[in-house]
Parts: structure tokens; C-alpha cells; sequence
């Protein structure tokens, strides 16, 4: 019975009259927390367990409460819940009872608690409500215990399923019941696959599985079985099986088993097998080693996993100390760390150390060494346990060295790499990346190594809007994008991301890599290219391609004004429709040629075009090489030459009247001056006089064979000097780089290499047998600013006296060649040979 129910058995009022009637002491002896509202909701009467819960005694008098008692209530979720919409007033609203609601409660002090409620309207005798008793109580410590209970079954069922290594549960019959995920991705099973099949049909060995139930049917334990599981793929797993049963009234109903994949070490043993044997069963018995040390490390007691791991008798161990069998290398850490435990500084330690097996053989423990004191906290004997990782540390030594391999993979790559974690905070960087971005990234900076981005539009581009960013975003591979580096300096960089998300073996997302490929040569050939395309579109010249059989391929704008032929009239044809029949020879020497990869450069021919007539045109043709570098066609670029050649011809006819004009000029010269010292023709005057009229006549020969457009100045120096000196070359030592003279300097230059020339034969270096000159010129400035430096030296002739007076010769050389070039000129005579200078303008 209820304590509502005692209340209406001894009172013949109705419930709500004889709770508010009846004294306060009554509620007080309910054994719960208790209140009454009237049918307005007003609080009536509460009893000291809800006040206590409450945190607060409300007012009974005026201003009264309604519904509830309480600072603040809640929905279990945390949502507020005014006391208006609390199950009380739901009561005295509707007439419908609560039973077992939770509610939270906020007390003023703000601590909180679950309460469960239990509500029921009070009637009068004719059904109608006069109010609502609500009778509640604490529930946070049951709640807690609930809480802490579900959360102990999702560890465990969360343990189970998720755990590292294989899981499953299988009944007496050898049917698997449960398998976790790491199980079925051993073997490549889907659950459907798996369970509810007989163990035995996954065992390779149907006798091991036999054993294994039998053991476990018996109650007996496994411990590191060795079996062999057929995977899906159909190879075998080599596992290690630890295994209990399950009993329930001495009646076996199942095991629990652990399956660990030994398969890789299985492997590499099977392949040392022959040569350490006891080594690899040493592997596979592996357990945890526990010892026992007094104060200065005297191992006082061993268990028989230890004896294993060390490879040790228990007698021989319990003769050493745990420093005796540690590498050198780390004895002085485990001891300096266990004197400290020993003296109570520190409680205990932790250290990886490398030990030695009695056959010498290196082992790699994890040591954690705790300490027994007694009631005085004095030390009397530590607990060493000790795991042996030998695998474990050769694991994360190949993994260091695969990872350093990568590294130094990464850091070789010409192209900018780098890798985030899933956040998008950079880990790795190479070189090329530092190159490519102008500065050296932080570790940590997050999206990009770049300093800013930009889209190839050019307008700004945010480094979490990069395409690193969408790729671990949205945890897939952007590809297809380009974007723009801007380094510090200000250059900027086209680049395409290669943004790859990294996931775990779970298929986590732990980061992403990055490869930013520069493409700024590419970028500059497509500019290059569409520069070229305009060039060849817009270019007055013909420019034409064909395939190596000389059909043509391409044909532009140029070409059709040209011959007169539409590109669509002629690509697909024969380059022969525009060569003459007399021609048809040319164009088979020019494929020969372009065959062998020659470049044919201003070859001069005639064309036909559409109507006929002939076009001298000027002919540059180049090899065409695909990617490979073999010759699959040809480009021509075709020059119409025709007014050049009309030019020429104009040109050349004026010339020729020219030199005519000018040689019967200086005939006509040479024999007014034999007429004139028609009785001195014998003198030397006269002949000093015709020397130097022939050598003029000589300047004209080379000027009308060059069209007048001027004269290379070895040319002009030879024909001096071998006029007056035909026979002594070898007199001469001459040097200067290559120099085309204008007409004019050209002419003067030669008069004054004759007079020099004649100097020297009569009275300098050319008039002994051992005399030499040396001429020299330099070339300084460019363009127009260009002048010459000439110096004529005379080296071995007979002793040098300068001259009382200055004859024709040298006012020639000093004199006129300054009023007609410009020029600053200077002559010498030092005792060693005349020295001639000449500063002069090129232009």
C-alpha cells in the first residue's frame, strides 16, 4: 500500500482535505521527499526530505509558489522547463498521473540532481480535482551507476570490436558466434562470410583444430597456440591463438579466443629457421618476464618467461644482476634511475635498454621497475617487468629508415612537396619547396608553403580556399586546378596542385601531401606559341609547313597573298604546284636535306602562283622534330624578292655606269698629266704621282665590286701593300677583328696604306731585308658611336730622323684624313720606326 493510500484509509475526508488538513508532522513521516499543490497549483504543504532536496523552504503564505517547490527545473537533456510545463502542472491540468518521469532539479547554491517523480491528481468525492501530490526523489547516484554500467558495456563491446587484434567467440559445437572487425580483415571475411560458419572450416590443419577444442572443452587455457587460418584470397594466416572456456554450471558453453597475426615474423623465421631455431621459438613463447632485485640490483627471484627472454637457466640468472646482462651502453641509465627509486627519490621508471642472451644474441626489453617498502617506507626488494620489443624496436628501426628513405625521397624531388597533418598544419617540406615559394616555411603554418595565392584570374586566392584546404575538407583529391605563387621579392610562380589526401589503416584522415608543379615554362611556350601563331598569321612573308613527302600542312595568310591560293585550296597537296617544271628537282635536294636535318637559310628560286606568272621569292627552310626528336616535316618561310631583284639590277647598272664614268675620268687624269710633264715623265714626281693615282683607281675597283656599300679593311690593307710590295707577305704582321668601312673611310684608308707602304720600301722597315711592320686595329663603342683605333708600326729598318719639312705624304695622312673623316691622326718617328695612328669614326 502507498503512502497516499495509508493517508485515505484513516481519514473519511478526501485525500486532498485531509493532507492540507492534517498536520505537517504527517508528511514529515512519509519516508520520501513530498509535496501538495491545490487545483490552481499552488504549493500547500511540503514535507523536510523536499525542502532538504529543494536546497530551500518556500513560502506556504503569501507570495505562494505554483507547481513546484524548486529553484529551477529541467528536462533530462538539460533543457529549461518552466515550472508551468512541469509534470505537476500536467496533473492538475489534465487529471493524468506521472509515474517514474525524470526531471532535473537546480538548487539555489546551482548543484543539480535527477529526480524521479511520481505524480497523482486528488479528487473529490465527486471526480473533481482539488489538487496534485507529487511524491520524488533523488536518483543521481542510481543515475550514475546506470551511466557507469552502460559505459563499462560500450567499453567492453567498443573493446571488442574495435581492438587491435582479432576477436571472436566461438560455442561448443565450434560455431562462430561473434568476430570483431580486426578478425574479419585478417581473413578478408565479411561477417556473413564468417560467422555463423564451424571454426574448423577456416583452420588449414582440421587435426590442430580438433586439439584446440578439446583443450578448451576440458577447461584447459591457451596460451600463444600456434594455427594457421585460411584467409579468402585462399593464403594462410599464421596466428597465434590465446584461449579460455566459458563454463556455467560446470557445462562448457564457449571460449573467448585472441587471434594475433604472426604471419610476417612466422615468415622471416621460417627463413632462419635452419641456422636458429631456438631463437625463433624463443619469439613465439614470448611472454612477460617479472624479476625481483634487492638494493644493488642482485636479481632475487626470476620467473621462467624471463629465463626465456634471456636465454638464461634461473640458476645462472639468480647469480647476476640485472647490469650484468645490460648493454654497456645503457647500464649507467638503469642504474643511475634504480639507485634513485632505491632511495626513494622517485617511485618508479620506465627505459627501453638492450640486453645480451647467453649465446650473445642482442634483445631489446621494456623495463618497469616499481618498488616494495615496508610500513616504515623503507625499501626492501623492487618488481622488475620486463617485455621483450625486439620486434617492436626492429619495426620502428626499419620504419625510421623507411621513413628517412622517404624523406630523403621527398627531399631529391625536383618538385615543391610537402604534407599536413588533418588540420591542415604543414609537417614536411623539401628544398625545391622553399625554392618554389621564396621563403622557408614554419612548421605548424597552416594550408600552403606559399606566401600568397592567387587564382589564375589574378585575384586573391586564400590559403583556406587553396586546394590543400578543399582536399582535407572535403577528404578527397583535387585535380585540374592551377593557381599563382607570389614569393616575398614579388615574382610570382603558375603552379598545378597535386593535393592527396593520407588515411590510416583504418581510413582515418591523418593529413594530406601536396605536390605544386611549376609551370611556368609551359606558360611562357603557350605565350610563346600564341605570340608565334600571331606572327605567323599576320607575317607579310609566306610561311608554309609540309610533312616529310612534301605535302602541305599549314598555310597562312602571307602565303595566300603570295601564290594566290585559299588554304583550303592547297593544304593536302604537293608542294610541286608552286615550283616551275625546270625546278621540279629543287624541292626533292630540298627534302634530301631536310632529311639529314640541314637548315636551308636564303635559297633563292622562282615559284609559279595560281595564275601563273613567276615570283622570285627567298627561300628559309628548317626542320620540323616531334616530341622524340624525329623529322617529320618541314617549315619554309618564302620571301617575295621580286622588287628587291629589280632593285638590284637598277642598282647595279648605275654602278657600272659609274665606274665606267670614273675609271675614263682618271684616264683622262693620267693623260693630261703625261701631257702635261711630257718631258718628266722619267721623274720621280711624276711617278710618285701615278703610283698614287693607280692606287686610287685600285680603291675605286673594290668599292664598284662591293656596289659601293663599302670595303673590309683586310681586304683594302693587302691590295696596298701588295701593289708596292708583291713580294714580302711575310713582312707584315697584321691583326683586328672583322671591319666593313663605309666608301669614303674606305678610300681614305687606302691612300694612306699606300703612302705608308711606299715610305716603307723606299726609306723604313721594308727597305732593309730584316725590317717588319705590324698593324694593328681595335673596334670600341657600338652602333653609331662605333670608331676604329688603327697603329702602324715599323719595326728594323734603318734609324729614324724626323723630317725638317712635311711633304704630300705626310700632310695626307696627318692633314686630310682629320678634315675628311673627322678624325684624329698622328704621325711619328721615333729612332726604332715610324709609328702611324689613326683615331676614325666607323659611321
Amino acid at each position: 500500500m502507498s503512502n497516499v493510500e495509508e493517508l485515505r484509509a484513516i481519514a473519511p475526508l478526501t485525500e486532498y482535505e485531509a493532507i492540507v488538513g492534517g498536520t505537517p508532522v504527517l508528511l514529515d513521516a512519509i519516508p520520501g521527499a513530498v509535496y501538495v499543490c491545490d487545483r490552481d497549483g499552488w504549493l500547500m504543504r511540503y514535507n523536510a526530505e523536499a525542502a532538504e532536496l529543494w536546497g530551500r523552504r518556500p513560502s506556504l503564505q503569501h507570495p505562494r509558489e505554483r507547481f513546484c517547490g524548486s529553484h529551477r527545473l529541467y528536462l533530462v537533456d538539460g533543457t529549461a522547463l518552466a515550472h508551468e510545463d512541469c509534470p505537476m502542472a500536467e496533473a492538475i491540468r489534465t487529471g493524468h498521473a506521472t509515474r517514474n518521469a525524470e526531471v532535473t532539479i537546480e538548487r539555489p547554491d546551482g548543484t543539480r540532481f535527477i529526480a524521479l517523480v511520481n505524480i497523482r491528481p486528488l479528487r473529490d468525492q465527486r471526480g473533481e480535482i482539488q489538487g496534485a501530490i507529487n511524491c520524488f526523489q533523488d536518483i543521481s547516484k542510481q543515475k550514475q551507476l546506470e551511466e557507469e554500467a552502460r559505459q563499462k558495456t560500450d567499453d567492453l563491446e567498443d573493446f571488442f570490436e574495435n581492438a587491435a587484434i582479432g576477436l571472436h567467440i566461438v560455442s561448443r559445437d565450434g560455431t562462430i558466434l561473434r568476430a570483431n572487425k580486426a578478425e574479419l580483415n585478417l581473413l578478408g571475411y565479411a561477417p556473413e562470410e564468417y560467422i555463423g560458419r564451424h571454426v574448423a572450416e577456416f583452420h588449414t590443419d582440421s587435426s590442430a583444430i580438433e586439439e584446440i577444442l578439446g583443450k578448451l572443452s576440458c577447461g584447459e587455457k591457451l596460451d600463444r597456440y600456434p594455427a594457421s587460418l585460411r584467409a579468402k584470397d585462399g593464403s594462410a594466416k599464421r596466428v597465434m591463438i590465446t584461449s579460455n572456456s566459458r563454463f556455467q554450471d560446470g557445462r562448457f558453453l564457449n571460449t573467448r579466443c585472441f587471434t594475433t597475426d604472426v604471419t610476417d615474423i612466422y615468415e622471416a623465421e621460417s627463413a632462419r629457421r635452419e641456422s636458429d631455431e631456438r631463437l625463433a621459438a624463443t619469439y613465439q613463447a614470448a611472454t612477460i618476464g617479472i624479476a625481483e632485485a634487492d638494493a644493488d640490483g642482485r636479481l632475487l627471484r626470476v620467473n621462467d618467461a624471463l629465463c626465456r627472454i634471456l636465454g638464461r637457466s634461473r640458476e645462472e640468472l639468480l647469480n647476476l644482476t640485472f647490469l650484468d646482462y645490460t648493454h654497456p651502453d645503457d647500464r649507467d641509465q638503469d642504474a643511475g634511475l634504480y639507485a634513485q627509486q632505491v632511495a626513494g627519490r622517485i617511485d618508479s621508471y620506465a627505459l627501453r635498454k638492450q640486453a645480451s642472451r647467453a649465446d650473445g644474441t642482442p634483445v631489446y626489453l621494456d623495463v618497469y621497475s616499481s618498488s616494495v617498502r615496508d610500513a616504515e617506507r623503507k625499501f626492501r626488494y623492487g618488481v622488475r617487468v620486463l617485455i621483450d620489443v625486439t620486434e617492436a624496436k626492429y619495426m620502428e628501426d626499419r620504419i625510421r629508415e623507411n621513413e628517412k628513405h622517404l624523406s630523403d625521397l621527398l627531399e631529391a624531388l625536383p618538385a615543391a612537396v610537402y604534407t599536413t597533418d588533418a588540420k591542415g598544419r604543414i609537417t614536411f617540406f623539401n628544398k625545391a619547396a622553399v625554392e618554389m615559394a621564396g621563403r622557408t616555411p614554419q612548421v605548424g603554418d597552416e594550408w600552403c608553403v606559399t606566401w600568397r595565392l592567387y587564382r589564375p584570374d589574378g585575384t586573391y586566392l586564400p590559403h583556406d580556399e587553396c586546394p590543400m584546404a578543399v582536399a582535407l575538407k572535403e577528404d578527397r583529391a583535387v585535380r585540374g586546378e592551377e593557381a599563382i605563387a607570389e614569393r616575398p621579392d614579388g615574382t610570382r610562380i603558375p603552379f598545378i596542385p597535386y593535393p592527396t589526401p593520407l588515411h590510416d589503416t583504418a581510413g582515418k584522415l591523418i593529413g594530406a601531401i601536396n605536390m605544386l608543379v611549376d609551370i611556368s615554362d609551359r606558360k611562357k611556350a603557350e605565350e610563346y606559341s600564341e605570340r608565334l601563331a600571331a606572327i605567323v598569321k599576320f607575317s607579310d612573308d609566306a610561311i608554309i609547313s609540309k610533312d616529310i613527302h612534301g605535302v602541305i600542312q599549314t598555310w597562312n595568310d602571307g602565303a595566300e597573298r603570295l601564290f594566290g591560293y585559299e588554304a583550303s585550296e592547297v593544304i593536302g597537296r604537293p608542294i610541286n604546284l608552286l615550283i616551275p617544271p625546270d625546278r621540279q628537282d629543287e624541292e626533292r635536294e630540298i627534302l634530301s636535306r631536310i632529311r639529314r636535318g640541314e637548315h636551308l637559310e636564303h635559297l633563292e628560286s622562282i615559284r609559279v602562283k595560281k595564275n601563273g606568272a613567276p615570283v622570285e621569292i627567298s627561300l628559309t627552310v628548317s626542320p620540323l622534330r616531334n616530341a622524340a626528336g624525329k623529322i617529320i616535316g618541314a617549315s619554309k618561310i618564302a620571301r617575295d624578292i621580286t622588287e628587291r631583284r629589280q632593285e638590284e639590277r637598277r642598282r647595279q647598272l648605275l654602278v657600272n655606269e659609274l665606274n665606267h664614268r670614273v675609271k675614263n675620268t682618271l684616264a683622262t687624269v693620267q693623260s693630261l698629266a703625261g701631257q702635261t710633264f711630257r718631258g718628266e715623265r722619267g721623274s720621280q714626281s711624276f711617278k710618285l704621282f701615278e703610283t698614287r693615282l693607280v692606287a686610287l683607281a685600285r680603291a675605286h675597283d673594290l668599292l664598284t665590286r662591293e656596289s659601293w656599300e663599302g670595303a673590309d679593311i683586310h681586304e683594302i690593307l693587302e691590295r696596298s701593300i701588295h701593289a708596292i710590295h708583291p713580294d714580302s707577305p711575310n713582312r707584315f704582321e697584321i691583326s683586328g677583328p672583322a671591319l666593313r668601312l663605309r666608301p669614303k673611310l674606305a678610300l681614305s684608308l687606302s691612300m694612306a696604306f699606300h703612302e705608308l707602304a711606299t715610305n716603307a720600301v723606299k726609306y723604313g722597315a721594308l727597305s732593309t731585308g730584316a725590317g717588319r711592320v705590324v698593324v694593328h686595329w681595335d673596334v670600341k663603342g657600338t652602333d653609331s658611336d662605333r670608331s676604329i683605333r688603327l697603329l702602324w708600326t715599323e719595326y728594323g729598318g734603318p734609324p729614324v730622323k724626323s723630317p725638317t719639312r712635311r711633304g704630300f705624304g705626310s700632310r695626307l695622312l696627318e692633314q686630310a684624313l682629320g678634315r675628311e673623316l673627322g678624325a684624329r691622326a698622328e704621325l711619328s718617328f721615333p729612332e726604332s720606326g715610324i709609328i702611324f695612328a689613326l683615331d676614325a669614326p666607323v659611321a
